[in-house]
């Protein structure tokens, strides 16, 4: 029989971790599954049981619904969480969780069917009144037939997308006609087989841009909070590396209108639990347009739990296990806060990833208001065979200036040694004149690149 409360978490490395420590905290026992490679992973030490669920690469392991669904039958699982990335958008997966008579940890599968396919969340979008970047209709699998004219219309340069990706996993910039064909082949394959689904489009590549995006928290019946926003401007290959709020120098007005948006869309979709609603915003005109909506709890959520005192993974377990009978949840944001992804690559070789024994891996310790995420210890390996970030780390201050400082006092104090990481890339941008005064768009590290990696 199920343990009524016993959590099988659908993921490995930090966010695994991070979802442990809220459910025990609630008093939830916790069960890891576990790759090979992961055998002996800082998160299958911290649950109460570990189960070995296949060989390394996550197509044998971490995305077989069959084996995840096993464990949770073996283990005596009541209720499943995904985590980010792997299946936590995979409505297949929802469905299979809760067939199986499981509690799913998220949105319902069909709200993450409507808001997984980017078309038919695009169209959602539009029906709740939200503005949404010009864009083309969905292009199948290995489908070409029409896709130069609706580049056209579309107009360059513009972006080719994953329909059902997410993460700027195999998204490309195309900036003349006669490359459309050719980059889209490209992102169709790393679709196919990044998400099971090769369907991509295209969209307006907005530029000057910044990427501001609200988290939110819906309750099921049309209601939901925001939890105010996220400036994930600094990014480089469409991956985010610095995440902060409040977003410097966007205007309140704005904001207003981005929040209540991003509420609209919840209520379009009956939105379930923790969720972010991203938007694209012209840097020069503050206009903002929809992007996507991610049906999970954010790799940045952090940030967010910093300045409003939540806990959102606690709060998405409390709504899977109470429902309406949930306690009232009222936000209010204190002071500002932002977050480094530390990651094993190189940035001057293009953020080439640098697996590799953390010979030496001590983080910084008793600094006040300093939270590191990590599945780490020194003397583990760090893989090829999944994500390369090895830690996160956030930092809180009184305002932005302060946030920055602790920030880099804390990455200062961080020694890794071993492999090659993006420490002192992080503290030239978190230096860099333009950071400090908010200049934050999506090019930052592509224009500056090569000044940060010299002065890193």
């Amino acid at each position: 029989m199920p343990d009524m409360r016993k959590l099988l978490v659908a993921n490995r490395g930090e966010i695994a971790c991070r979802i442990m420590r809220s459910a025990r905290a609630l008093g939830w026992k916790t069960v890891a599954v576990c790759s090979d490679a992961d055998a002996s992973a800082l998160h299958t030490q911290m649950a109460d049981e570990a189960i070995n669920i296949g060989e390394s690469p996550a197509s044998k392991s971490y995305l077989r619904m069959d084996k995840l669904l096993d464990a949770a039958m073996k283990t005596g699982a009541s209720a499943v969480h995904p985590g980010y990335g792997f299946l936590s958008e995979s409505a297949q997966f929802a469905s299979a969780v809760i067939e199986a008579g499981l509690l799913w940890v998220g949105p319902s599968p069909k709200t993450i069917r409507l808001m997984g396919d980017k078309q038919s969340a695009r169209e959602a979008a539009m029906r709740a009144g939200v503005p949404v970047v010009p864009g083309s209709r969905r292009f199948l699998s290995g489908e070409l037939d029409g896709l130069e004219a609706a580049g056209s219309e579309v107009a360059f340069p513009l972006l080719i997308k994953a329909s059902a990706g997410g993460g700027g996993i195999g998204m490309r910039k195309v900036d003349r006609a006669e490359q459309l064909s050719g980059q889209a082949v490209m992102v169709q394959e790393a679709a196919q087989n990044s998400f099971g689904d090769g369907a991509i489009y295209l969209e307006r590549h907005v530029s000057p841009a910044r990427h501001v995006e609200v988290q939110v928290f819906g309750f099921g019946n049309g209601s939901a909070i925001h939890l105010f926003e996220r400036d994930c401007s600094l990014q480089r290959r469409f991956q985010k590396v610095i995440e902060e709020t409040p977003a410097p120098g966007l205007p309140t007005e704005t904001l207003t209108v981005m929040y209540d948006a991003a509420l609209k869309l919840c209520a379009e979709t009956d939105y379930a639990g923790a969720g972010t609603v991203e938007f694209i915003v012209d840097a020069e005109t503050m206009q903002f347009y929809f992007l996507e909506m991610n049906t999970r709890i954010q790799v940045e959520h952090p940030v967010t739990e910093m300045v409003t005192g939540l806990d959102l993974v606690a709060m998405q377990l409390q709504l899977a296990e109470l429902g309406g009978k949930m306690p009232a949840v009222a936000p209010q944001s204190t002071g500002a806060a932002m977050e480094c992804r530390l990651y094993a690559e190189n940035p001057a070789k293009r953020f080439f990833p640098s697996p590799g024994r953390l010979d030496v891996f001590r983080l910084p310790a008793n600094i006040d208001h300093v939270r590191v995420d990590t599945a780490y210890r020194e003397g583990d390996e760090v893989t090829p065979f999944y994500d390369p970030m090895i830690a996160k780390i956030v930092a809180h201050g009184a305002d932005r200036a302060a946030a920055i400082s602790r920030m880099v006092y804390a990455l200062e104090s961080l020694q890794v040694e071993g492999i090659v990481t993006n420490r002192d890339f992080l503290l030239a941008c978190l230096r860099h004149g333009e950071f400090q005064a908010g200049n934050v768009y999506t090019r930052f590290i592509d224009d500056l690149h090569g000044d940060l990696v010299r002065t890193s």
